[in-house]
């Protein structure tokens, strides 16, 4: 009876230490990204934003490093209850003393998932301001091209892959249950595996930084409570695809008035 009562001290020990490491990972993540968005319009060449005239190699280093952490602060959060799950079948499966791996490396996994998403991101954003088509980390581009990126973000949010890959998200318990995989190398391939869904869900959304702001901290908190809206609420694949619509007549209007 002690050994049992000590084990569950043990195990709300541990998910209070995920929880709050969870927590303090976005928290400093939001506070550097609030900082970068608050500097924004007179920080550029400095050692926190990168040029806005000419990129060299350390101005990508800067960016990189920006959509980085802005991806840490806006996808961890939707990512919290897939990853307190993860860790609550690890440690019954630590109590029946079977294969189990840290939580955070599930969770080092999915991030690595969105490290390379932002080197995409920052590769675009290059290429973009260096074509002159996105003047300044505030965000502004052509009504043409703004439009059409929000109409084919909006036109995303009803394919079978956007509702497929929210399904995903939105089933923490049928993932882990479809995709297991043992060991510390099973955690990464899971984390993996769970980032990659969430790539397919949620990679044009992303793509609307380019229009609102890659730096507009409104904007950016607004798409990271959308996320959070469509893998939590129980109708939130009905809220994609309102959403979707939106982003269509958005983008149509912008190209009209454009």
């Amino acid at each position: 009876m002690t050994t049992g009562i000590a084990f569950a001290d043990v195990v709300r020990r541990d998910r209070a230490v995920v929880l709050m490491s969870i927590i303090a990972l976005t928290a400093l993540a939001w506070i550097y990204t609030a900082y970068l968005a608050g500097n924004a319009a007179q920080m550029s060449g400095s050692m926190a934003m990168p040029n806005l005239g000419h990129w060299g190699l350390t101005d990508f280093g800067f960016m990189f490093v920006m959509w980085a952490i802005m991806m840490v602060a806006m996808m961890l959060p939707s990512a919290t209850p897939m990853i307190l799950l993860f860790g609550r079948i690890g440690e019954q499966r630590k109590s029946k003393r079977q294969p189990f791996a840290p939580t955070m490396t599930f969770v080092a996994g999915y991030l690595l998932v969105w490290v390379g998403f932002s080197l995409v991101a920052t590769v675009l954003n290059w290429g973009l301001h260096a074509g002159g088509q996105l003047s300044s980390m505030m965000g502004y581009t052509p009504p043409i091209i703004g439009g059409a990126i929000l109409i084919a973000a909006g036109m995303f949010q009803w394919t079978p892959l956007k509702a497929a890959c929210l399904e995903h998200c939105r089933s923490p318990i049928s993932f882990l249950m479809a995709h297991w995989h043992e060991g510390t190398v099973g955690a990464m391939r899971m984390g993996l595996h769970h980032g990659a869904y969430c790539l397919g869900c949620c990679w044009m959304l992303m793509a609307l930084l380019f229009v609102l702001g890659v730096m507009n901290l409104p904007w950016v908190a607004v798409l990271t409570v959308i996320v959070l809206a469509e893998k939590a609420l129980p109708r939130g694949i009905w809220l994609s695809r309102m959403l979707g619509g939106f982003l269509v007549i958005w983008g149509s209007w912008l190209i009209v008035i454009g």
